[in-house]
């Protein structure tokens, strides 16, 4: 059913100081609301700096899209502060607005109100709006103000050397680690379902979220525009959400650096019939995408988890990952978390910790495409129906069917041994979190998608949403910075500003001659 950690723990056992440096980083976001739920119309306020060039606080596909990026760290009560401390300055600075805690969008009814992202006249700040115009008119604006968190996550180089010396690997690092992190992305598609079920939180939708699509009469509703699906965990996973059907003939493969590559390079440069038809400009020669090929860059690809290195400025990820190999992994899989100001909470990092670890550890065997077919279906299962009782999934390769439960208790049988690992001189947060959440297995109402299911059904869905939304902008109203100040916050947004101007004043090339020089 699911492998054995125990042999591959026996290496790491004795050397539990190879886990310590993990890195960590969070990307978190968020639309900006009025008092009533309703969508902001206003522009990225200027108090916050460039959205092009600030480090920590930017704009998404919209205006009205924030993101919150925070730092590598690797203290997590560190990261978590910074992360909030961006929170409380960027609501002080908001004024009557709130930020929206949900990852599907409230009541927008006219999907034009959705302003895209502006990043000024460079040509890089023109580039970043007309990919988000691209994604506009191939998917439409309502899919792409869905909101989630990315967790960046990589394992301390000691542990790739000690990895790589217990199994005699002789190869350079660079390649044992990249290797290693394609292992976990394996795994990840091969039991990453706990994920959507310990933590998917978006199991209702506003009503006008959902359009014309005949779903809707499938659904449950509380008559004032919610709608659910009784067992859903996380709709934002589903074919309603953030999904694109047009990339599903792509073969991306993980079982090599060099095939991942080249399968991303030919997605970018692959032509689409329907992006065709789209054209290149409208009817007044204004550019509505990049390009007409099924990726208009390789940022287009819709990946549960995706392996990264940090870019230089002008360079593809791909080239990036061939230049230096795997930085780190970025889990793409969470949902907001409503029940937390920041949207995720510590109890979620610590969980993404102990599992990426027993991704990397367990056995791993290469997949093909129809293996990886196979696998995400038991992602849809559990993303549709993951609360149901008695809940079965697909076994790989053949093998027999399985209980949901009983293949999680195993899992949390193996990551309980891990979180021995990582709290060895600590007071046991791990193995406490591990047993926290292995109650929801017995119990899928203690789930966030159980939990939060049931407010709505007694608050609805925008007024639960704008209930949350208003408790945790006092909340954060009233707490002081603890990490950061007010200076540092001034003088970065000053710094961005400059960066951005400087940008605008080194373009030497016209938009369509820097786009030609890009994609030659």
């Amino acid at each position: 059913m699911l492998p054995d950690v125990t042999n591959a723990l026996r290496w790491l056992q004795q050397q539990p100081q190879l886990l310590s440096g993990i890195g960590r980083g969070i990307e978190r976001e968020s639309l900006r609301i009025r008092a009533d739920g309703s969508l902001s119309e206003q522009g990225h306020p200027t108090a916050l700096g460039s959205a092009l060039t600030h480090d920590w606080i930017i704009t998404d596909f919209a205006e009205s899209l924030m993101e919150f990026v925070t730092p590598v760290d690797r203290d997590i009560p560190h990261l978590l502060t910074f992360l909030r401390d961006l929170h409380r300055y960027v609501i002080k600075n908001l004024g009557d607005e709130r930020l929206w805690p949900f990852s599907i969008p409230g009541n927008i009814t006219d999907t034009e109100t959705i302003a895209l992202a502006d990043y000024g006249k460079s040509n890089l700040g023109q580039m970043k709006h007309i990919y988000r115009q691209g994604l506009k008119h191939r998917y439409g604006s309502l899919m792409q103000v869905i909101s989630g968190i990315h967790y960046n996550f990589s394992l301390p180089t000691a542990f790739w050397e000690a990895k790589a010396l217990a199994n005699n690997d002789t190869r350079p690092l660079q390649d044992i680690a990249s290797d290693g992190y394609l292992h976990l992305i394996r795994n990840y598609y091969r039991y990453g379902w706990i994920i959507p079920y310990l933590f998917g939180a978006s199991p209702a939708v506003c009503e006008s979220f959902l359009g014309h699509n005949p779903v809707v009469d499938t659904m449950e509703s509380d008559g004032q525009g919610a709608r659910w699906f009784p067992y859903a965990t996380s709709l934002r996973l589903s074919d309603l959400g953030y999904t694109n059907k047009s990339q599903s003939g792509l073969a991306i493969s993980f079982n090599s650096l060099e095939e991942y590559v080249a399968g991303l390079k030919q997605a970018i440069a692959t032509p689409s019939a329907d992006y065709e038809k789209m054209g290149l400009f409208d009817a007044q020669q204004q550019r509505i995408q990049l390009n007409t090929n099924v990726l208009q860059i390789e940022n287009e690809l819709y990946a549960p988890i995706r392996p990264k290195r940090v870019i230089r400025r002008g360079e593809a990820p791909s080239d990036a990952l061939k230049r230096g190999g795997i930085e780190y992994i970025e889990v793409r899989s969470l949902d907001i978390n409503p029940f937390s100001a920041t949207g995720i909470s510590e109890e979620q990092v610590r969980f993404l910790d102990t599992f990426l670890i027993w991704c990397a550890l367990i056995e791993s065997p290469p997949m093909d495409q129809e293996q990886l077919h196979f696998v995400k279906s038991n992602w849809n299962t559990v993303i549709m129906q993951g609360r149901k009782p008695g809940l079965r999934l697909k076994g790989e390769c053949g093998q027999r069917d399985f209980s949901l439960k009983d293949a999680a208790s195993v899992l949390f049988d193996g990551l309980t041994s891990i979180a021995e690992i990582l709290d060895q001189n600590s007071d046991g947060p791990y193995q406490s979190t591990c047993h926290h959440l292995r109650n929801m297995i017995s119990d899928p109402e203690l789930t966030y998608s159980g939990k939060i299911l049931n407010i709505i059904k007694q608050e609805g869905f925008i007024g639960s949403g704008v209930t949350l939304a208003e408790n945790y902008r006092q909340s954060l109203l009233q707490e002081p910075l603890e990490i950061l100040t007010e200076d540092i916050f001034v003088e970065k947004a000053a710094e961005s500003f400059a960066e951005q101007q400087n940008i605008e004043a080194a373009d030497t090339l016209s938009f369509e001659e820097y786009l030609a020089s890009r994609n030659g």
